[in-house]
């Protein structure tokens, strides 16, 4: 399957020099969407699954996403994974790289000859439906396009996105019996709860899809999702022949996960109601179809608005971003909004898969936060009213426990004005549905209350600290202290029974003394300093690490295999893992652990018994985020050689130029990427918060990054390599403009400022540079 997918994505790029020559090809032509493109289980040797990405055409940080979908139902939150041999539509809306059972996948279309279907039909089962079987070969993905040969239909589907919309292209062979049909009700990991449709005119039908927890969807319906899709379509071809289905669902029908998997679901659905020509109609389980006569290689175009906003919002969208048929140029435009952001960050150097898995990275880590304004300025507001705003995009899915680490530090430095929306999004959403706090797994407006810690809190506190401050400070200020109230470690200092929860708060109470002083408010930060060396609370000198306790101050029992039992006081972790989190205090943390020379021996062993393919493990798990700082504490507790040697070590053993074997973890709204990112380019935070990154060995020649004129001074920051070659993973010697520099770490500000940072590298380790 790998070697067979290597194949055809060389098809898509088969000029690309093999081995580091100059860069002849634009950023986007190097991104391969297939990476990390699968939720298997087996593959990833997880319960957690692969890497959840998908291959379906998007534009940076847009509203829509374009993609095919192979599966409704289980942990699945792509909605697509590279090894099913079965598409059951596409979709305008996805998530990228979740578990937690998914969302959105609404609006699924799909081309189809013959009788009418009514169900999707099941892969590897006797039920039929609309789904085709599709010949792997064919399927393409770039970015901002999608294409694949439908077999079941011998129809070629192809696909390109707007941001605020998309078209799709669908080339069918010769029948009395072709077909676009929409199933209004299809949603990743539910239903949609109740639809509307409406035919406009001989070309165009708009509507809509409720989306409530009723229906399943996020967290199966535990994140408490609460949205609707709005849509508007036109058709190139003329309405004639068409009409609507409608399933009779029960009134206290289970519309959730458990229950679409079924086979009563699949017959249910199988035999809807055709509703002939029905021109308007409101139900439970609603799909429209239109049917048309072609002849041998017709293409039929449809392209749609959406909004989740309104109707009226739909179509503006549309009409505005797509005026035409010319699919072509629709995807053109997308390809240049993709240049122009993978441009931020120029590379010359390195190998084609490292360019390859480069700027794919960087391609995920501009999918979220996504856009949920309208091209007029409004948006859904967290009270149910439409809002409207002229100084800030309103954005959406914050997966905060994962992208605090490295995809919010990322975008400080390439994209601060996305930044900045977001925290200005948290805001009001705290402001306008009356929480007054910010929440850390943020999702269409939703409180889903996923993870823990008080991530919102440190997005914060690092960008105020980077100068990026263009919202309400004094009320965030304000709803980051009632976050960490309601939510931080409370009275017993440490949160009972959880050493993660604890650890993390303990650092969250760091990140608000950092904004307090930054505000002058000293004694706020003088608080917020003694509350962060909480996390001393659950160290136990008995066993010499990380400890649960209970609410009483009683220690839980220590299990047989140690600070290695996986879930003991820990979430996605083990408390070996999650003990190394205590970014902002290192040498508070060295002195639990019997000083540093120790805590060093310790640090290199949990790296050295990491296994070599890096899948989910005891030790190292880059695969999942609560050690994705660790590499980078080598700097600062004074071996910066070590820092260098696993960084490079994860680069090469983590990430890869393949669907089912390209990320080791999922890929989690942009974090896993956005570490590959900045690790590449010789530049990751260790404490976010802090303006420090952690300098370590940069995989290519010369890294040019532009800097944003509103929020830096200066235009350029440029990171050189002299020596670069796979065995020199090793920094020698270091100049700042040209200037001597000693420091293992780059203050954010001397980025702003631009300028050169040029390294000599060396196969073998200078142990004396970066001790300063």
């Amino acid at each position: 399957m790998i070697s067979k997918f290597k194949f055809h994505f060389a098809a898509l790029c088969c000029s690309i020099p093999l081995f580091g020559a100059a860069q002849e090809k634009d950023p986007a032509e190097y991104v391969n969407p297939f990476i990390g493109a699968t939720t298997s289980t087996k593959i990833a040797a997880s319960a957690h699954g692969g890497g959840k990405t998908f291959p379906g055409a998007a534009t940076p940080f847009g509203l829509t996403q374009l993609s095919p979908n192979t599966i409704t139902g289980g942990d699945n939150g792509s909605g697509y994974s590279y090894e099913h041999t079965s598409i059951e539509g596409f979709a305008f809306t996805q998530m990228s790289g979740i578990g937690w059972y998914g969302d959105l996948g609404n609006f699924l279309v799909m081309p189809t000859t013959g009788p009418l279907r009514t169900n999707s039909g099941k892969e590897g089962n006797d039920i039929k439906g609309y789904r085709s079987y599709y010949d792997k070969s064919t399927e393409q993905a770039k970015a901002g396009y999608y294409s694949v040969k439908l077999t079941d239909y011998n129809v070629k589907a192809e696909m390109t996105a707007s941001p605020h919309g998309g078209i799709m292209r669908f080339t069918f062979p010769a029948n009395e019996q072709s077909r676009i049909q929409i199933d209004l009700a299809r949603r990743v990991g539910g239903t949609s709860t109740e639809q509307y449709v409406k035919v406009v005119n001989d070309h165009a039908i708009t509507g809509w899809m409720k989306c409530d927890p009723s229906g399943g969807g996020w967290g199966n319906g535990d994140g408490k999702p609460d949205y609707t899709v709005y849509f508007y379509a036109e058709f190139s071809k003329p309405l004639k022949n068409y009409g609507v289905w409608e399933v009779a669902i029960p009134s206290n029908a289970n519309r959730k996960r458990e229950a679409i998997e079924s086979k009563d679901f699949q017959s249910l659905t199988a035999h809807a109601n055709i509703l002939t020509g029905c021109n308007e109609k409101q139900g439970k389980h609603l799909g429209f179809y239109t049917t048309f006569n072609t002849t041998a290689g017709e293409a039929v175009l449809m392209k749609a608005g959406i909004s989740f906003v309104s109707m009226e919002g739909a179509r503006k969208n549309l009409q505005q971003e797509i005026t035409d048929w010319d699919f072509n140029a629709v995807y053109d435009r997308s390809r240049e909004m993709w240049n122009d952001a993978l441009g931020k960050i120029k590379i010359s150097g390195g190998t084609t898969e490292q360019k390859v898995i480069f700027y794919t990275a960087l391609y995920h880590s501009m999918i979220d936060p996504r856009s949920f304004t309208d091209i007029d300025g409004n948006y859904p507001g967290g009270d149910g009213t439409i809002h409207h705003s002229n100084k800030f995009t309103k954005r959406t899915i914050f997966s905060g426990w994962d992208v605090f680490r490295s995809q919010m530090p990322l975008q400080t430095i390439i994209n601060p004005r996305v930044v900045n929306d977001l925290i200005n999004s948290l805001v009001e959403l705290a402001e306008e549905n009356k929480t007054k706090y910010l929440e850390r797994w943020e999702f269409l407006n939703a409180y889903s209350g996923c993870m823990i810690g008080n991530p919102a809190v440190v997005v914060l506190a690092d960008a105020y600290m980077k100068g990026i401050r263009d919202y309400d400070v004094a009320k965030a200020y304000k709803f980051a202290g009632n976050t960490m109230e309601r939510l931080g470690n409370g009275k017993l200092g440490y949160t009972p029974d959880n050493i993660s929860t604890t650890l993390e708060n303990a650092y969250d109470d760091w990140c608000m003394a950092q904004l307090a002083r930054g505000l002058g408010k000293m004694d706020d930060y003088s608080r917020f300093t003694n509350q962060s060396k909480n996390y001393k609370n659950v160290f136990d000198t008995t066993v010499g690490w990380f400890r649960p306790k209970d609410a009483k101050g009683n220690w839980l029992a220590w299990p047989a295999s140690g600070r290695l039992e996986q879930s003991y006081g820990c979430v996605e972790s083990n408390p070996y893992q999650q003990g190394w989190f205590v970014p902002h205090d290192i040498e508070g943390l060295t002195g639990l652990l019997g000083g540093n020379d120790k805590a060093l021996a310790d640090l290199e062993s949990f790296f050295e018994k990491t296994p070599d393919n890096m899948l989910w493990n005891n030790y190292y798990n880059h695969a999942n985020e609560p050690v994705h700082h660790v590499p980078f504490m080598f700097n600062a507790m004074g071996r910066p050689w070590l820092t260098q040697k696993w960084v490079r070590t994860i680069c090469e053993k983590a990430y890869h130029n393949s669907a089912e074997k390209g990320l080791v973890g999922n890929e989690d709204v942009g974090q896993m990427s956005a570490w590959y990112v900045l690790a590449a380019i010789g530049l990751h935070p260790l404490c976010p918060g802090d303006n420090r990154y952690q300098i370590c060995t940069p995989l290519f020649d010369t890294i040019t990054i532009q800097l944003d004129s509103k929020y830096a001074s200066g235009k350029k920051f440029i990171i050189k390599t002299i020596n670069n070659a796979p065995e020199n993973k090793y920094i020698k010697s270091a100049k700042l403009n040209g200037k001597t520099y000693e420091k293992c770490w780059l203050d954010h500000n001397v980025l702003g400022n631009g300028g050169i940072l040029e390294l000599t590298l060396s196969p073998e380790p200078n142990h004396n540079w970066g001790l300063k």
